[in-house]
């Protein structure tokens, strides 16, 4: 009896500690992650090798616990960095430029991401076929608002087409967030659209694409990472860690079939079957949708001011390298 007790004890002992062990390694491994609040402008597949390093755990190899806060409209991701809602932005750099402008503040960016627009042109499928430019004038196109980058670069793809932006009836009066459903209740003849929207318009019968934007505009980094350069500076081994998962991102892309960087991103579009996702995929991959690594490029930056300028949303360049840092691409 005594050794059936002892037994009972040793056993009982051995779980105990076994139990203990197990809870401190995985608080161990808590700790080691540093987490890191990304506030994205929106969730699109155009932002594909962002969503491959958090799948890949890509992250999670730099110590890294990305947390990704949803926050639509460019000014307001760069809102939530200068409160600290956020460690990181994630939108248009343009954002980084009116606020510097309007107040002195500075955010610098520090990874380039998406290299072209992502929007497509959805309309009526009758014009699948054939569509040209032209076909836009006259017509109302929801384009998003003012001063936005997609505006931008809408009004950009048309003067690139020679189409006077004038002839156009562009409308601004629906938030991002609400363009789909504006078409959808037919408050414009065309729509500019990320995917998954876009093809998720064509699968419900109510237009379809016509045209990618990013193939009209030029290289300009469209969407890009940046922080408060105070954050930066104290904190220069995780931005270096951040870069490091993101150009791994970007490197699988670049180098693997539009199923395959599919398959890595599916659980980050849980409402879109893999063959739409493969679709869409292939979308951005025909219109060399990503930067092959995240050095920010200055004539880009350069070509996106000349763009702003255009667009009436600056009047004056600013010096490129105030808001921009590649410290941590070399």
């Amino acid at each position: 009896m005594k050794k059936l007790i002892l037994t009972i004890l040793i056993v009982f002992s051995i779980l105990v500690v076994s139990i203990i062990i197990g809870i401190n390694l995985k608080d161990d491994n808590e700790q080691e992650l540093d987490k890191v609040v990304v506030s994205e402008v929106t969730h699109s597949v155009f932002y594909a090798p962002l969503y491959v390093a958090i799948e890949n755990k890509y992250f999670n190899d730099e110590n890294l616990n990305v947390e990704l806060l949803l926050t639509p409209g460019a000014d307001k991701v760069a809102t939530s960095v200068i409160s600290n809602d956020a460690d990181i932005g994630f939108s248009g750099p343009e954002a980084t430029v009116y606020l510097y402008n309007n107040s002195g503040q500075k955010l610098l960016t520090f990874a380039s991401l998406t290299k072209r627009d992502g929007q497509f042109l959805v309309g009526d499928c009758s014009l699948k076929d054939n569509f040209k430019m032209e076909d836009l004038i006259g017509k109302k196109v929801l384009a998003g608002r003012s001063a936005g980058m997609p505006l931008m670069m809408f009004e950009y793809a048309l003067k690139e087409s020679n189409i006077d932006k004038s002839k156009v009836n562009i409308d601004t009066s629906v938030e991002f967030a609400g363009l789909t459903g504006a078409f959808i209740g037919k408050q414009g003849d065309f729509v500019n659209l990320f995917e998954p929207n876009a093809t998720a318009l064509e699968n419900e019968g109510y237009g379809c694409v016509l045209a990618s934007l990013g193939n009209l505009t030029g290289v300009v980094p469209y969407t890009a990472f940046y922080a408060k350069e105070d954050y930066i500076n104290n904190h220069k081994e995780i931005i270096q860690k951040f870069n490091n998962a993101l150009n791994k991102g970007l490197k699988f892309v670049k180098e693997n079939d539009e199923k395959t960087i599919a398959k890595a991103i599916i659980n980050q579009f849980p409402d879109t079957s893999l063959d739409d996702l493969t679709k869409i995929v292939l979308r951005y991959k025909n219109a060399d949708s990503w930067y092959d690594n995240t050095y920010v490029n200055i004539d880009d930056y350069n070509r996106l001011l000349d763009i702003m300028i255009y667009g009436n949303a600056i009047k004056d360049k600013i010096n490129v390298e105030t808001l921009i840092t590649n410290e941590f691409n070399k």
